[in-house]
């Protein structure tokens, strides 16, 4: 079975056409007008093993933020209709990924229960424009948005860093390699991992 999805998002602020493969190789094709989030999205399949097309336009002039939370949403509601009923995944992922000074651990439960642990991001991080157009309170925006429409319960916490852009990307390539393992079939497993049956 393949599990594959694509889902489409317009409103009056941004319009989203994503498709993902979760049985992919990591190949992207990028656009959503934020040239870091793009960044940040091609180093999530890349590490992820996900193949992820987005394109996406939005109201950038105003700010990014809408675009950004629009094309997370839509991630994860393609992570979560390409699970389907999630029969023999790993269930679980965990990751620590540096990038130079900067680095994260990110843990994955797809647990059909949605909640984010977000932590250690240096203080003033939040203000600071990465590449003049992605704001870094948006990196926990994004984990938010994804965690609430795929179901996964996700803990990201920053361990160090210092450049803005380093502890972005750890943290979206922490989140990838997590993903990568929490999704990913396990020929041990029979039916769905949970003791309740049901994810």
């Amino acid at each position: 079975m393949k599990r594959e999805a694509k889902i489409s998002r317009k409103t009056s602020e941004s319009s989203v056409e994503l498709a993902i493969n979760l049985d992919g190789t990591g190949k992207s094709e990028i656009s959503t007008g934020v040239p870091f989030y793009d960044h940040m999205l091609t180093a999530f399949s890349k590490h992820s093993l996900i193949d992820l097309q987005v394109s996406a336009k939005g109201d950038v002039e105003i700010d990014a933020h809408h675009t950004v939370e629009d094309v997370a949403i839509v991630l994860g509601q393609a992570l979560a209709e390409a699970l389907g009923d999630k029969d023999g995944i790993g269930r679980y992922g965990d990751a620590t990924v540096p990038l130079d000074e900067a680095l994260a651990r990110a843990v994955v439960d797809v647990s059909g229960r949605p909640f984010l642990v977000h932590s250690g991001e240096p203080v003033g991080f939040e203000y600071h424009l990465i590449g003049g157009h992605f704001t870094g309170s948006l990196v926990k925006h994004v984990f938010e948005a994804i965690a609430h429409n795929a179901g996964l319960t996700v803990h990201i916490n920053v361990l160090a860093g210092r450049d803005a852009h380093h502890i972005a990307e750890a943290q979206f390539k922490a989140f990838a390699r997590a993903v990568r393992t929490a999704v990913a079939i396990d020929p041990r497993v029979e039916g769905v991992p949970s003791t309740k049956g049901s994810l």
